[in-house]
Protein backbone atom coordinates (compact mmCIF):
# COMPACT_ATOMS: atom_id res chain seq x y z
CA UNK A 1 0.00 0.00 0.00
CA UNK A 2 1.85 3.35 -1.54
CA UNK A 3 0.40 6.53 -0.24
CA UNK A 4 0.78 10.03 -2.32
CA UNK A 5 0.46 12.78 -0.31
CA UNK A 6 -1.19 16.23 -1.49
CA UNK A 7 -2.41 19.20 0.38
CA UNK A 8 -4.17 22.14 0.05
CA UNK A 9 -4.63 25.65 2.51
CA UNK A 10 -8.18 26.19 2.53
CA UNK A 11 -7.25 29.23 5.08
CA UNK A 12 -10.24 27.94 7.15
CA UNK A 13 -11.82 29.69 5.07
CA UNK A 14 -15.35 27.11 3.36
CA UNK A 15 -15.46 29.15 -0.23
CA UNK A 16 -11.66 27.83 -0.83
CA UNK A 17 -12.67 24.17 0.15
CA UNK A 18 -15.00 23.57 -3.45
CA UNK A 19 -11.99 24.66 -5.73
CA UNK A 20 -9.14 22.71 -3.70
CA UNK A 21 -11.48 19.46 -3.24
CA UNK A 22 -11.79 19.86 -7.36
CA UNK A 23 -7.78 20.11 -7.92
CA UNK A 24 -7.63 16.93 -5.20
CA UNK A 25 -10.33 14.36 -6.60
CA UNK A 26 -9.81 15.50 -10.26
CA UNK A 27 -6.06 14.52 -9.61
CA UNK A 28 -7.37 11.61 -8.53
CA UNK A 29 -7.89 11.81 -4.89
CA UNK A 30 -9.43 8.02 -3.30
CA UNK A 31 -9.15 9.01 0.17
CA UNK A 32 -8.88 12.19 2.25
CA UNK A 33 -8.03 13.35 5.76
CA UNK A 34 -10.50 15.96 5.42
CA UNK A 35 -10.12 19.51 6.90
CA UNK A 36 -7.98 20.98 9.87
CA UNK A 37 -10.85 22.87 11.02
CA UNK A 38 -14.67 22.71 11.31
CA UNK A 39 -16.13 25.46 8.89
CA UNK A 40 -14.49 24.29 5.34
CA UNK A 41 -14.97 20.81 6.96
CA UNK A 42 -18.49 21.06 6.77
CA UNK A 43 -18.18 21.85 2.72
CA UNK A 44 -15.74 18.99 2.49
CA UNK A 45 -18.17 16.65 3.80
CA UNK A 46 -20.97 17.26 1.54
CA UNK A 47 -18.67 17.48 -1.41
CA UNK A 48 -16.89 13.85 -0.27
CA UNK A 49 -20.56 12.26 -0.03
CA UNK A 50 -21.31 12.91 -3.48
CA UNK A 51 -18.08 11.51 -4.78
CA UNK A 52 -17.97 8.77 -1.87
CA UNK A 53 -14.44 9.55 -0.73
CA UNK A 54 -13.57 8.02 2.54
CA UNK A 55 -12.26 10.25 5.21
CA UNK A 56 -11.10 10.13 8.50
CA UNK A 57 -10.61 14.18 9.67
CA UNK A 58 -7.75 14.46 12.43
CA UNK A 59 -9.15 17.93 13.80
CA UNK A 60 -12.70 19.02 12.18
CA UNK A 61 -14.05 18.53 15.46
CA UNK A 62 -17.99 19.65 14.72
CA UNK A 63 -20.26 17.53 15.34
CA UNK A 64 -21.95 17.75 12.03
CA UNK A 65 -18.49 16.62 10.06
CA UNK A 66 -19.49 12.73 10.19
CA UNK A 67 -22.96 12.63 8.99
CA UNK A 68 -22.60 10.81 6.59
CA UNK A 69 -21.52 7.08 6.15
CA UNK A 70 -18.24 8.34 4.32
CA UNK A 71 -16.97 10.48 7.38
CA UNK A 72 -15.03 9.72 10.17
CA UNK A 73 -13.40 12.19 13.19
CA UNK A 74 -10.16 11.11 14.96
CA UNK A 75 -10.50 14.36 17.27
CA UNK A 76 -12.86 15.09 20.14
CA UNK A 77 -16.47 16.29 18.90
CA UNK A 78 -17.29 19.81 19.72
CA UNK A 79 -20.31 18.07 21.82
CA UNK A 80 -18.02 16.21 24.21
CA UNK A 81 -15.77 19.28 24.66
CA UNK A 82 -18.63 21.30 25.15
CA UNK A 83 -20.19 18.58 27.68
CA UNK A 84 -16.11 17.97 29.27
CA UNK A 85 -15.88 21.86 30.08
CA UNK A 86 -19.43 22.63 31.58
CA UNK A 87 -18.59 19.44 34.10
CA UNK A 88 -15.28 20.82 35.14
CA UNK A 89 -16.93 24.27 35.62
CA UNK A 90 -19.49 22.71 37.53
CA UNK A 91 -17.71 20.60 39.67
CA UNK A 92 -14.97 23.89 40.37
CA UNK A 93 -16.97 27.11 39.78
CA UNK A 94 -20.70 26.42 41.26
CA UNK A 95 -22.14 29.29 42.22
CA UNK A 96 -19.64 31.91 41.17
CA UNK A 97 -19.69 33.88 37.64
CA UNK A 98 -17.59 32.87 34.92
CA UNK A 99 -16.53 34.62 31.56
CA UNK A 100 -16.82 33.45 28.07
CA UNK A 101 -15.64 34.71 24.64
CA UNK A 102 -16.32 32.67 21.87
CA UNK A 103 -16.08 33.76 18.14
CA UNK A 104 -20.36 33.65 17.30
CA UNK A 105 -20.16 32.85 13.89
CA UNK A 106 -18.21 29.67 13.53
CA UNK A 107 -19.33 26.46 13.83
CA UNK A 108 -16.52 25.55 16.01
CA UNK A 109 -16.75 28.06 18.44
CA UNK A 110 -20.48 28.29 18.66
CA UNK A 111 -20.55 24.50 18.52
CA UNK A 112 -18.36 24.31 21.74
CA UNK A 113 -19.90 26.97 23.32
CA UNK A 114 -24.04 25.80 22.71
CA UNK A 115 -23.37 22.37 24.14
CA UNK A 116 -21.50 23.83 27.43
CA UNK A 117 -24.09 26.47 28.17
CA UNK A 118 -26.78 23.51 27.77
CA UNK A 119 -24.81 21.10 30.57
CA UNK A 120 -23.80 24.23 32.66
CA UNK A 121 -24.99 24.52 36.19
CA UNK A 122 -27.86 27.04 36.97
CA UNK A 123 -26.04 28.03 39.38
CA UNK A 124 -23.13 29.43 37.10
CA UNK A 125 -23.34 32.77 36.00
CA UNK A 126 -22.09 34.06 32.56
CA UNK A 127 -20.88 37.10 31.56
CA UNK A 128 -20.24 36.37 27.65
CA UNK A 129 -18.94 38.68 24.69
CA UNK A 130 -18.36 37.31 21.45
CA UNK A 131 -16.49 38.75 18.39
CA UNK A 132 -16.64 37.64 14.58
CA UNK A 133 -14.09 39.27 12.17
CA UNK A 134 -11.37 36.94 11.88
CA UNK A 135 -8.74 40.31 11.58
CA UNK A 136 -9.83 41.62 14.59
CA UNK A 137 -6.50 42.44 16.25
CA UNK A 138 -7.94 44.92 19.16
CA UNK A 139 -10.25 42.82 22.05
CA UNK A 140 -10.51 45.80 24.19
CA UNK A 141 -14.19 46.01 24.92
CA UNK A 142 -14.00 42.14 24.94
CA UNK A 143 -11.71 42.38 27.84
CA UNK A 144 -13.39 45.55 29.63
CA UNK A 145 -16.63 43.02 29.47
CA UNK A 146 -14.68 39.99 30.86
CA UNK A 147 -12.10 42.28 33.38
CA UNK A 148 -13.58 41.11 36.82
CA UNK A 149 -13.94 37.12 35.76
CA UNK A 150 -11.36 35.04 37.56
CA UNK A 151 -12.21 32.31 35.42
CA UNK A 152 -12.78 32.40 31.10
CA UNK A 153 -13.58 29.77 29.10
CA UNK A 154 -12.38 30.70 25.63
CA UNK A 155 -13.62 27.98 23.19
CA UNK A 156 -11.88 29.78 19.91
CA UNK A 157 -8.38 29.30 18.06
CA UNK A 158 -4.76 30.40 19.52
CA UNK A 159 -4.45 32.87 17.06
CA UNK A 160 -7.08 35.42 18.58
CA UNK A 161 -6.67 33.65 22.13
CA UNK A 162 -3.18 34.40 21.94
CA UNK A 163 -4.07 38.31 21.35
CA UNK A 164 -6.11 38.68 23.37
CA UNK A 165 -4.31 37.36 26.60
CA UNK A 166 -1.05 39.64 25.24
CA UNK A 167 -3.53 42.86 25.41
CA UNK A 168 -5.28 41.33 28.36
CA UNK A 169 -2.57 40.30 31.13
CA UNK A 170 -2.36 43.74 33.01
CA UNK A 171 -6.14 44.27 33.21
CA UNK A 172 -6.83 40.34 34.33
CA UNK A 173 -6.56 39.02 37.84
CA UNK A 174 -2.98 37.74 37.56
CA UNK A 175 -4.77 34.03 39.00
CA UNK A 176 -7.49 34.26 36.31
CA UNK A 177 -7.40 31.09 34.38
CA UNK A 178 -7.39 30.94 30.65
CA UNK A 179 -9.93 27.43 30.10
CA UNK A 180 -9.66 26.23 26.05
CA UNK A 181 -10.07 23.20 24.42
CA UNK A 182 -8.11 21.99 21.22
CA UNK A 183 -8.33 25.14 19.05
CA UNK A 184 -5.78 26.34 21.85
CA UNK A 185 -3.03 23.77 21.23
CA UNK A 186 -0.41 24.93 19.99
CA UNK A 187 -0.70 28.28 21.46
CA UNK A 188 2.87 28.15 22.84
CA UNK A 189 4.56 28.45 20.14
CA UNK A 190 2.95 31.21 17.94
CA UNK A 191 5.43 33.37 16.44
CA UNK A 192 5.87 36.26 18.32
CA UNK A 193 4.17 35.31 21.16
CA UNK A 194 5.81 34.39 24.79
CA UNK A 195 3.35 32.48 26.95
CA UNK A 196 5.64 32.79 29.71
CA UNK A 197 4.77 36.33 30.11
CA UNK A 198 1.10 35.59 30.65
CA UNK A 199 0.56 35.58 34.49
CA UNK A 200 -2.69 33.75 34.05
CA UNK A 201 -2.99 30.31 34.12
CA UNK A 202 -3.75 28.73 30.44
CA UNK A 203 -5.42 25.32 30.56
CA UNK A 204 -7.12 23.50 27.60
CA UNK A 205 -8.46 20.23 26.50
CA UNK A 206 -6.98 17.99 23.69
CA UNK A 207 -6.70 14.63 22.58
CA UNK A 208 -2.93 14.85 22.39
CA UNK A 209 0.16 15.17 25.18
CA UNK A 210 2.76 16.86 23.74
CA UNK A 211 4.62 16.16 27.27
CA UNK A 212 4.02 12.30 27.51
CA UNK A 213 6.61 10.00 28.94
CA UNK A 214 5.80 6.04 27.68
CA UNK A 215 3.78 4.45 25.11
CA UNK A 216 3.32 5.41 21.14
CA UNK A 217 3.06 9.05 22.12
CA UNK A 218 6.30 9.02 23.41
CA UNK A 219 7.55 7.34 20.36
CA UNK A 220 5.84 9.43 17.93
CA UNK A 221 7.11 12.56 19.87
CA UNK A 222 10.93 11.44 20.02
CA UNK A 223 10.47 10.75 16.38
CA UNK A 224 8.78 14.03 15.49
CA UNK A 225 11.15 16.11 17.66
CA UNK A 226 14.36 14.80 16.21
CA UNK A 227 12.67 15.39 12.31
CA UNK A 228 11.38 18.77 12.80
CA UNK A 229 12.27 20.01 16.37
CA UNK A 230 9.53 21.18 19.07
CA UNK A 231 8.13 23.96 17.89
CA UNK A 232 5.69 22.70 15.52
CA UNK A 233 4.56 19.71 18.40
CA UNK A 234 0.93 19.67 18.49
CA UNK A 235 -2.47 17.84 18.39
CA UNK A 236 -3.16 18.53 14.69
CA UNK A 237 0.27 16.44 13.52
CA UNK A 238 0.11 13.66 15.97
CA UNK A 239 -3.93 13.11 14.97
CA UNK A 240 -3.22 13.35 11.38
CA UNK A 241 -0.46 10.99 11.98
CA UNK A 242 -2.79 8.45 13.64
CA UNK A 243 -5.24 9.04 11.01
CA UNK A 244 -2.65 8.15 8.48
CA UNK A 245 -1.84 4.75 10.31
CA UNK A 246 -5.66 4.23 10.61
CA UNK A 247 -6.18 4.24 7.07
CA UNK A 248 -3.45 1.98 6.03
CA UNK A 249 -4.26 -0.12 9.13
CA UNK A 250 -8.01 -0.55 7.56
CA UNK A 251 -6.62 -1.12 4.39
CA UNK A 252 -4.66 -4.05 5.51
CA UNK A 253 -7.26 -5.29 7.10
CA UNK A 254 -9.41 -5.60 3.89
CA UNK A 255 -6.91 -6.52 1.83
CA UNK A 256 -6.59 -9.49 4.27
Amino acid sequence: IKFKFVATDDMNDATKLSTNYSSMYEGGMQIGLGTVTTQPGLEFKNLSKDDNVFFLTPSASGDAIPEFDNGYQMCFADGNQGKVAAEFVNANYAGTTIGVFYKSDEPYSKGIYDQFKENLDASVKVVETTFTDANTTDFSTQIDTLKDCTFLFMPIYYTPASLFMTQAKSILDPKAVYYGCDGFDGIDNIDGFDITTIPQEVTMLSHFNSKAEDGLAKEFIDKYVAAYGKETLNQFGASAYDCVYAIYGAMEKAIA
